[in-house]
């Protein structure tokens, strides 16, 4: 019993002192911990549909009826906000560990093997690189057809080549240690080498990157359906959602300003925590000596 009353302020104070070092990351993890939540709990947040048309209703002020407001389908903007998180979340999931399985294992080859394999897979990769960020997705989409899941594909596909990259130089890195010749020697195969020693070491930097494109991704992915090549009618998506007030936010904010809303909040907590376990793990580079 006395040892756990000594142990609560010390708990009290290393939780005071993680969030007076690292309060880009706490911030972040709670707004985005509100974002997963209200997303999750959607259902039981609010007793409208995000689909249920009432045009009776339409393009309704925000008010205690309607918090968010009426689009111009008589639908409810915060029930229709709280869902389209969950296909956004998704986006993001989906196309960080999809560029990641593209692009670790090219960069694994890549830096562990070097020479001509080296060579090949790090030209493949760069084809991908000499496009804007957002000009081959619209490409990609384009030729395979409107979609999310095609917009959610082409994202991944063109942002492989940064994981690649980050894999490749970690293997290039560990690939010269004296404990990796010596595993060699002993019969140690190529793929257990790489999963034990190179995978560990390049935890760090593809964290810090995945939390970073984890945002882009959702950013991506409503600029893809604003074009109308992302999300389609009847899906629930904060892009599409922004698309379809483009004729009424004029005379109409509310149709236009809590999508944009939900996504700026949602990018800036990912980027918040990116920048948060950047410096937790990396401090010199998050600049701090």
């Amino acid at each position: 019993m006395t040892a756990n009353i000594i142990a609560r302020p010390r708990r009290i104070i290393r939780a005071r002192a993680f969030f007076a070092q690292n309060r880009l990351f706490v911030i972040g993890a709670v707004i985005l911990l509100l974002v997963v939540l209200s997303a999750v709990l959607a259902p039981w947040v609010t007793q409208y549909s995000p689909t249920e048309i009432v045009m009776s209703d339409r393009l309704s002020a925000p008010g205690a009826e309607h918090l968010m407001g009426t689009d111009r389908f008589g639908r409810d903007i915060f029930a229709r906000i709280l869902h389209g998180g969950r296909t956004s979340l998704l986006v993001g999931i989906f196309v960080v560990l999809l560029a990641l399985l593209i692009g670790g294992p090219i960069g694994l080859a890549a830096g562990y093997f070097g020479g001509k394999t080296d060579l090949f897979l790090m030209r493949f990769s760069d084809v991908f690189l000499a496009f804007p960020p957002l000009l081959l997705p619209i490409a990609i989409t384009a030729a395979l057809g409107p979609g999310l899941w095609n917009a959610m594909l082409a994202l991944a596909v063109s942002w492989f080549p940064w994981y690649a990259r980050i894999l490749r130089a970690t293997a290039m890195t560990v690939r010269r240690e004296l404990y990796i010749s010596a595993a060699k020697n002993m019969g140690v195969s190529h793929v257990r080498i790489l999963m034990r020693h190179v995978v560990p070491n390049s935890l760090t930097p593809v964290i810090v990157q995945a939390s970073m494109d984890f945002g882009f991704a959702i950013l991506s992915a409503a600029s893809l359906s604003f074009v109308g090549l992302g999300a389609r009618a009847p899906a629930v998506e904060w892009g599409l959602m922004a698309a379809d007030s483009r004729t009424d936010f004029l005379e109409h904010w509310w149709t236009a300003l809590f999508p944009g809303l939900a996504i700026f909040v949602t990018v800036l907590a990912v980027n918040l925590i990116g920048d948060g376990l950047r410096d937790i793990l990396d401090p010199k580079q998050g600049g701090r000596e």
